[in-house]
């Protein structure tokens, strides 16, 4: 059964689509001639999380490659973690000169915290879904098991004897393997870390077992021959490592984690505004350069309409509200 939030990401689409497009004929709000200056006429800011980081990398990526077609500047205004960008775009004027690149946490972290100061849904307008990091399922290769139902079978005859490596409460290499425990009826320990370099660390060292991290951060061990990769959490094999089964194809149907990273407006932006930021952004992300440069990054290229992403995110919001819930994740 699908989340509240789900339910009304999918409602609260639809009614804004309808309402929108009647409000900017009456109101003269649609970039059409004669009802002001065209769009965009000034600089657009993209607002994302710190530097270094897989939004701000995203949001790099799009700002120059969209910055041509719509003849202005774009430029990338970094505010930190957590909730603070997402808080400054949900108070933002919806005029499609200030736009969010994030990750799914910012939809799943309701779900984990009481304390985010926007609705994830009724405060943004989806506009596309850019790219995709699937978590990799790696252990150390001391462990006796060579493919995923062989780490099914040692954790079932032996519970609770293995270990797996995680980020904060409500990560995404925490919830990869929660929803991996879910599905398989497995019990493993969990270690938290508050760094990814401590993270690996440990896992290269043997004093963890397992861990579902990014292909960005687990590809390079791989290759090496530091860590032996299981299986990849994506429904179908993917160009990343195509020689990888899916996790869903080796015992646990379905199964599917990972980052997904995608652009939102604020809420009641013109619809005519964001299709045509949707359709740039589109565009970008299908162009075989950008898909190889990211694909080298461990990141697999979207690029989506605004409803194909809305309806991705509330497929997201359940998935991971139910588990998030069953599981009593909270905030750390």
């Amino acid at each position: 059964m699908k989340s509240g939030l789900g339910i009304r990401l999918a409602s609260h689409l639809s009614f804004c689509v309808a309402v929108t497009a009647v409000t900017n004929v009456a109101h003269g709000q649609a970039p059409a001639p004669g009802s002001g200056p065209a769009y965009p006429s000034k600089v657009i800011r993209i607002v994302t999380a710190g530097v270094g980081g897989g939004s701000d990398y995203t949001a790099r990526v799009i700002a120059p490659g969209i910055s041509g077609p719509l003849g202005q500047p774009v430029v990338v205004e970094n505010r930190g973690g957590g909730v603070i960008p997402g808080e400054v775009v949900s108070k933002s004027a919806p005029d499609g000169y200030t736009i969010l690149v994030t990750t799914n946490v910012h939809w799943i972290g309701p779900y984990i915290s009481t304390n985010v100061p926007y609705d994830p849904v009724k405060d943004f307008a989806p506009v596309s879904l850019t790219n995709r990091a699937p978590n990799i399922l790696v252990v150390h290769p001391a462990l006796p098991v060579k493919n995923v139902r062989e780490l099914i079978a040692l954790a079932k005859a032996r519970p609770g004897a293995l270990s797996f490596s995680t980020g904060g409460n409500g990560s995404a290499t925490h919830l990869a393997p929660e929803l991996f425990k879910s599905m398989t009826g497995i019990n493993m320990v969990r270690i938290p870390y508050k760094n990814g370099g401590a993270e690996l660390a440990d896992l290269l060292g043997g004093h963890v077992q397992l861990a579902m991290g990014s292909t960005t951060s687990m590809i390079p061990p791989v290759r090496s021959g530091k860590l032996r990769a299981l299986g990849i959490g994506t429904l179908q094999r993917s160009a990343l490592a195509p020689d990888l089964p899916t996790i869903a194809e080796s015992g646990v149907p379905g199964y599917e984690a990972g980052v997904i990273t995608g652009v939102f407006a604020p809420a009641r932006t013109p619809v005519a505004i964001v299709n045509r930021l949707s359709q740039e952004i589109a565009r970008l992300f299908n162009i075989p350069e950008t898909r190889e440069r990211l694909r080298g990054g461990g990141v697999e290229t979207v690029g989506s309409t605004p409803e194909q992403f809305a309806a991705a995110i509330s497929a997201d919001m359940s998935k991971w509200g139910k588990l998030i819930k069953d599981a009593g994740i909270r905030a750390d």
